[in-house]
């Protein structure tokens, strides 16, 4: 695929934003004023920044730390293994977390940070994802936060990527061919 291939919009910037700044009033409601947020990277980088500053429109003070695990290396189908690239650096004992990613699709990556974060002494867990692909779980896991359910479509933008590419688009796209 070009560098300079357009890719069609699923989902555009102001409509992310308006649905993030639902989604911020309905974590506040929910975890209340204080909670730390764990960020799978590098996909969900995009969203958190954004999630993270709703947050805080909504009077809400957080700690952030971040983990990267991986499943897809270059391909657009997950691999089925999930690796660890970048364990976390603090000490989540007894707080509850806000753990942000993406998509949720397979649920392998979020089940497996999701069991991490609890064995590290987490008092919750509550996960909120920007994207959900419903048929597409192989993994025990379910998002109490989603942006958008997608159908079963290759997506880019907002911090999701193909090939290390398209991160950087300001809306969610479809990548034609890819499916």
């Amino acid at each position: 695929m070009s560098r300079n291939a357009s890719i069609p919009v699923l989902f555009g910037a102001a409509e992310i934003g308006v649905r993030i700044g639902a989604l911020a009033r309905d974590i506040r409601a929910l975890l209340g004023p204080e909670f730390s947020v764990v960020t799978l990277l590098k996909g969900g980088f995009v969203f958190t920044a954004d999630l993270i500053r709703a947050l805080y429109t909504e009077g809400c003070i957080l700690e952030i730390d971040f983990l990267t695990l991986s499943s897809y290396g270059e391909g657009v189908e997950s691999t089925g293994v999930v690796d660890m690239k970048k364990p976390l650096e603090d000490d989540l004992r007894g707080k509850k977390i806000l753990l942000v990613d993406d998509i949720l699709e397979s649920g392998r990556t979020l089940a497996m940070a999701r069991d991490l974060i609890m064995r590290s002494g987490a008092q919750s867990v509550h996960i909120c994802v920007l994207l959900e692909k419903p048929g597409k779980r192989n993994a025990p896991v379910e998002a109490d936060f989603i942006g958008f359910a997608i159908p079963d479509k290759f997506v880019v933008g907002f911090g999701l990527d193909f090939a290390h590419r398209y991160r950087e688009l300001p809306y969610i796209g479809v990548v034609q061919g890819e499916n």
